[in-house]
């Protein structure tokens, strides 16, 4: 399930100005509430009626007597609502009300005391009813719309910065400046803003790399065409000043085209695995691939006299690896031609298959007793072109399509210096059982 942290800090701000607003309105009613008067509402609907019509029955059967015990027992603050007035016939037989001053509430009724005189009993309220917005008084509106605005601006504010700070990083990267990070502007931000940050930085770092690395591949690979070429031009200028050295020419122009045909053999190679978005759909006996690779290249280390040992430990008979067996075989080999090519004279390079117990993988482990690289290349070595000891020798595209074909295999390729000497290269490969 996903946090949506965002949404809960906004319904808290929500609930926190919800509540702030409505214990501001009502601090606001206390404070400017007259305590001894009742609300205008309150004495139209509930005291006025009431009030009137004891009024009416004291004056109608006890007379003005009666009427102002009844006045004198009413509190003070209903007391002096209430009114009488002397009431004279209308034309149209119906008494004469006196008049109502303005922004007042009435509430009257006739009647006749017992000495036959007519009255009006009124009682009067402030009735002003002003024009309200809503029917919402002052009190009630204006904190509202108050703390409306901050609440908004507030939060206008929390989500405009940060998708500011998007919006200029996105125009960064729209120029070029692949070195741009929005993760440091974002502060303490812990919310789904902040892991779009985190994301983007990600993938600004990656095409940062991606694109450090296109020119670092097209410096080297420039750089491994040039020298070949240059061997080219300087055989066939050699052929044009003494002829009879023709044939050591041509020899020396078709050893230096066979290296460039196998240079662009591994650049396309090193291009598939890179562009390819799955190994494939292939299962295959990674350690039976892994014995034809070393059966091939013992044929190579005869001349140096140098020994190469296969072990196997598995707990399976066939452990399985889904993808491109082919690929695949090209990346052992390629690692085992570079500890043969580091190998000292008749010296042993051991590759040992096994399944450790903790997990469904195989592991290829390649172990050579060559001079190992410096510490600070051995991360960078699967890299093109990265040169080795003394930077006089270069890995070449081997390493790096190794590298590329274990990843596509959703496996993990890792190189450290032994401690007693030599080179060791551990690939891990996820295996599966066989589906149909």
């Amino acid at each position: 399930m996903i946090r949506q942290r965002l949404f809960w800090k906004i319904l808290v701000a929500f609930l926190f100005t919800y509540f702030a607003v409505s214990q501001g309105i009502w601090l606001l009613v206390t404070l400017t509430l007259d305590k001894g008067e009742p609300p205008a509402i309150v004495l139209r609907n509930d005291v006025a009626p009431g009030v009137v019509m004891a009024a009416r029955n004291a004056l109608h059967h006890g007379g003005l007597a009666e009427y102002r015990a009844l006045e004198l027992a009413l509190p003070a603050v209903t007391r002096k609502h209430l009114s009488l007035h002397p009431a004279q016939a209308a034309a149209n037989g119906q008494w004469k009300r006196p008049p109502v001053p303005p922004q007042t509430g009435v509430h009257d009724a006739a009647t006749t005391a017992p000495d036959g005189q007519a009255y009006i009993v009124r009682f009067s309220f402030p009735d002003a009813r002003p024009v309200r917005i809503l029917n919402l008084p002052p009190v009630v509106l204006l904190p509202g719309i108050a703390a409306g605005l901050v609440f908004a601006s507030l939060l206008a504010w929390y989500l405009a910065s940060p998708i500011n700070h998007l919006r200029r990083g996105f125009e960064q990267l729209a120029r070029g400046d692949l070195s741009v990070r929005l993760l440091p502007r974002m502060g303490s931000r812990r919310d789904e803003i902040a892991d779009l940050s985190r994301d983007f930085d990600r993938m600004a770092r990656q095409l940062e790399e991606l694109v450090e690395g296109r020119d670092r591949l097209l410096h080297d690979v420039s750089h491994e065409l040039r020298s070949p070429l240059a061997r080219i031009q300087l055989a066939l200028a050699l052929a044009e000043r003494s002829p009879q050295r023709s044939g050591q020419a041509l020899e020396r122009v078709g050893h230096e085209v066979a290296r460039l045909d196998a240079l662009v053999g591994e650049l396309l190679t090193l291009a598939r695995a890179e562009n390819d978005g799955s190994a494939g759909d292939d299962y295959f006996d990674i350690a039976g691939v892994t014995e034809s690779v070393v059966e091939d290249v013992r044929y190579e280390a005869e001349p140096e006299d140098i020994t190469i040992a296969l072990t196997t430990d598995l707990r399976n008979d066939v452990p399985l690896v889904r993808g491109n067996s082919e690929l695949m075989r090209r990346a052992i080999e390629n690692v085992l031609r570079n500890a043969l090519r580091f190998s000292p004279l008749r010296g042993r390079i051991s590759v040992r298959v096994a399944e450790p117990e903790r997990d469904r993988e195989v592991l290829i482990t390649i172990a050579d007793e060559g001079p190992g690289i410096p510490a600070d290349k051995v991360d960078a070595m699967f890299q093109p072109f990265v040169r080795g000891s003394g930077h006089t020798s270069s890995f070449g595209l081997g390493l790096a399509i190794a590298s590329r074909a274990v990843r596509l295999h959703r496996g993990t390729i890792a190189a450290r210096n032994r401690t007693d000497g030599g080179f060791c290269v551990e690939m891990r490969l996820p295996t599966e059982p066989l589906t149909t």
